[in-house]
C-alpha cells in the first residue's frame, strides 16, 4: 500500500469507545436543542472531528471503501443506541440559566411590591411637607413632628435695623389641631410609583390646624416695635427734573407696616410652625407703588421731556423766553404717574406776564421840551395783551413741542416797549404851562400855547395816555342837551378835527379865543375839554398828524 492510501484512523480502545458514545450523544442533544437558523451541517462534522482529535488518533492503513463504510455505519448504531437511552445532559445544561433568571426576577417582584407596600403608608423619598423634610416618614411620624412643635414653639419676626420680636406660642395658648390633611395627602401618592421619586422633589403643602387666642395674638402684633414707633411712608419713584430734562427719581422705602399682611404671614408662619419672619423679604412693609424699573415712571418722563421740547420767545423789548425751565414748573404726575399739564398754572403766568408788559392805565414819566418832570396815569393808549388768546396759543405750542418767536396777542398795541411806551413821535399838552408840542421822531414839530378845560369836573380836561382816533375837516362840535331848553348846550363848527376821546375830547381851532395860554381857562374862557388851538397851528398839525399818534396829557 502506498504512502497516499495511508489515512488516520482511530483506532478504538474500551474508554475511547464510551467516549464516543458521549459524545455521539452530547452532538444528537445539542442538534435537538439549537435553532434552525444555526443548524450548520459542515460546522458540527469540524466540530465531531475535532473532538476526535483531541481523544487521540493513530496513522492506520486504510482497507477500502467498504471497510469505511462499516465503520460509518458501526457508528450511525451506536449513536441511535444512544438517541434510545434518552441522554439528556445538553438539555439540563440549557434551563439551568432559565431557572436562575426567573427566580431573580421574581424576587425582585416581591421586593418591588414590599417597597410599594411600605410606600403605601409612608411618604416617598425627597418629599418635603411645609417646607420640612418627611422623606420615607409615616402619617403618624409627621402628625408627631407637628404636635412637637407647638411646645416651646417661637415665632422670631426680623424688622428693619436689625431689630426682632418674639411671640411666643404659650402667650397666645398655641394649640395642635388633628385634621384629615396629612393622611389626605399621603393618599394622593400611589405605591407602585415610588421609583419616580428618585427623579424629582415632592413638594405638598398641608393645612396645619392650631387654636389660639385671637385677642391675645392681635394685642402682640399691635404692641410689636416697628408697629408702636413712629412710621415713615414709603415714597414711589418720579420724574424728576434736573435742568435739562426729566429723570427717575429712585423710590425710597420708610418703615410703614402693611398691618394686613403683616398679620396674615405671622399666622401662616404659625400655622407652619417657621421659626423665623423676615418682614422685609415676605413684604410687610409698605411698598412704593412704583419703582425705577416701573414702565409707567418712564412713559412720563418721555410724556414731560415731550412738553419741554418746546421753546416760545416773546420779543418784548428784551426777550421772554418760555422753555423747559418754565414749563418743568406746570408739569405734575399723580399717584397712577399720569401727567398733567397745569393748565391753571399757565393763565397765572400769562396774568403776570401781562402785568408786566401791560402798559394801558399805569403811570409813566414823561419829561417835557423844557425839562419838566411830570407823572401822567390813565387814559386808554398802551399795551394790553389778549391773555385768552394768547393762552390757547401758548397750551398749543408747548404741547407740540414747538420752538417760536413771535408777539403774544393784543387786545391793543403801542408804539415802543418800555416805560415810555408812546416812543418817540407824539402830541403832549401841559395843563398847568397851557402849552403843547408835536414831537416827531424825538425833535419839536409843532409847539403851541392853548386853552383847555375849565378846571372843574364837569369841564376838566383829563390827563393820561391817549391816541387820536379820528381827524376830520368842518366839524360842528355839538355839546351835551341842556335840560332847561331841549337844545344842545352848543353847536360850534370847527376847521379842523382831531378827536382824542369818544367822549368828546379832542384838538380843534378856536377862532372865538381872543387869545391861548396864561389863565384863561381859569378865567371863563376855559373850554368844555378840548385843547383849543390857534387856526394856523391847528391847521398845521391837522396836516402832519396820523391816526393813532399817542397823546400824552398831564399837569
Amino acid at each position: 500500500m502506498s504512502d497516499k492510501d495511508i489515512k488516520r484512523k482511530h483506532v478504538p480502545t474500551s474508554e475511547d469507545e464510551n467516549k464516543t458514545k458521549s459524545k455521539s450523544k452530547e452532538m444528537q442533544e445539542e442538534a435537538y436543542y439549537l435553532d434552525d437558523d444555526f443548524d450548520d451541517a459542515d460546522g458540527a462534522e469540524d466540530e465531531v472531528y475535532d473532538a476526535h482529535e483531541d481523544d487521540g488518533y493513530e496513522d492506520i492503513e486504510i482497507l477500502g471503501e467498504d471497510d469505511l463504510e462499516d465503520d460509518f455505519s458501526e457508528s450511525e448504531e451506536k449513536e441511535k443506541k444512544g438517541k434510545r437511552r434518552g441522554g439528556t445532559g445538553r438539555k439540563k445544561g440549557k434551563k439551568k440559566p432559565l431557572i436562575i433568571g426567573g427566580s431573580i426576577l421574581g424576587a425582585l417582584a416581591v421586593v418591588y411590591i414590599g417597597i410599594s407596600i411600605f410606600f403605601m403608608s409612608h411618604f416617598f423619598v425627597n418629599t418635603e411637607i411645609n417646607g420640612h423634610d418627611f422623606s420615607g416618614k409615616s402619617a403618624a411620624d409627621v402628625e408627631a413632628y407637628m404636635k412637637e412643635q407647638v411646645k416651646d414653639y417661637q415665632l422670631e419676626i426680623l424688622e428693619k435695623d436689625n431689630q426682632s420680636d418674639i411671640i411666643d406660642g404659650d402667650d397666645i395658648s398655641l394649640t395642635y389641631e388633628e385634621n384629615s390633611d396629612i393622611q389626605d395627602a399621603l393618599k394622593k401618592q400611589n405605591g407602585f410609583l415610588w421609583p419616580k421619586a428618585f427623579f424629582g422633589k415632592n413638594t405638598q403643602k398641608v393645612t396645619v390646624d392650631v387654636s389660639y387666642d385671637e385677642d391675645a395674638l392681635n394685642t402682640l402684633i399691635q404692641n410689636l416695635k416697628p408697629v408702636t414707633v413712629e412710621q415713615t411712608q414709603p415714597v414711589s419713584a418720579a420724574p424728576k427734573f434736573d435742568g435739562e430734562k426729566f429723570v427717575i427719581e429712585p423710590e425710597t422705602y420708610g418703615t410703614a407696616v402693611n398691618m394686613e399682611v403683616l398679620s396674615e404671614k405671622i399666622h401662616t408662619y404659625i400655622s407652619e410652625f417657621k421659626p423665623k419672619l423676615d418682614m422685609k423679604e415676605e413684604g410687610c412693609y409698605a411698598e412704593p407703588k412704583f419703582t425705577s424699573e416701573s414702565k409707567e415712571v418712564q412713559a412720563a418722563c418721555d410724556t414731560m421731556n415731550n412738553y419741554c421740547k418746546a421753546s416760545i420767545t416773546y420779543t418784548m423789548g428784551e426777550d421772554v423766553v418760555v422753555d423747559k425751565a418754565l414749563i418743568s414748573g406746570w408739569l405734575t404726575v399723580d399717584g397712577d404717574m399720569n401727567v398733567t399739564f397745569n393748565t391753571d398754572a399757565v393763565r397765572a403766568w400769562l396774568t403776570e406776564f401781562g402785568d408786566t408788559y401791560d402798559t394801558q392805565g399805569t403811570t409813566r414819566t414823561i419829561t417835557t421840551p423844557t425839562g419838566k418832570t411830570a407823572e401822567v396815569s390813565g387814559g386808554d393808549y398802551g399795551w394790553s395783551i389778549d391773555e385768552d388768546t394768547e393762552f390757547e396759543a401758548l397750551t398749543n405750542s408747548i404741547k407740540n413741542g414747538e420752538t417760536v418767536t413771535k408777539e403774544p396777542a393784543y387786545y391793543q398795541t403801542a408804539a415802543a416797549h418800555g416805560a415810555q411806551d408812546w416812543g418817540t413821535t407824539y402830541l403832549e399838552v401841559d395843563l398847568s404851562a397851557q402849552h403843547m408840542w408835536y414831537i416827531v421822531d424825538g425833535n419839536i414839530a409843532l409847539e403851541t400855547d392853548v386853552v383847555t378845560g375849565v378846571p372843574i369836573p364837569e369841564k376838566i380836561t383829563p390827563t393820561g395816555v391817549y391816541s387820536i382816533l379820528e381827524i376830520s375837516p368842518n366839524e360842528t362840535l355839538v355839546g351835551e342837551i341842556d335840560p332847561a331848553t331841549g337844545k344842545p348846550e352848543y353847536e360850534t363848527p370847527v376847521a379842523y378835527w382831531m378827536r382824542v376821546t369818544w367822549s368828546g375830547i379832542g384838538f380843534h381851532d378856536a377862532t372865538w379865543q381872543p387869545a391861548f395860554g396864561g389863565t384863561l381857562y381859569q378865567d371863563g374862557l376855559g373850554s368844555h375839554g378840548c385843547i383849543n388851538m390857534p387856526l394856523d397851528q391847528a391847521g398845521a398839525l391837522f396836516n402832519m398828524l396820523s391816526l393813532g399818534t399817542p397823546v400824552i396829557i398831564h399837569n
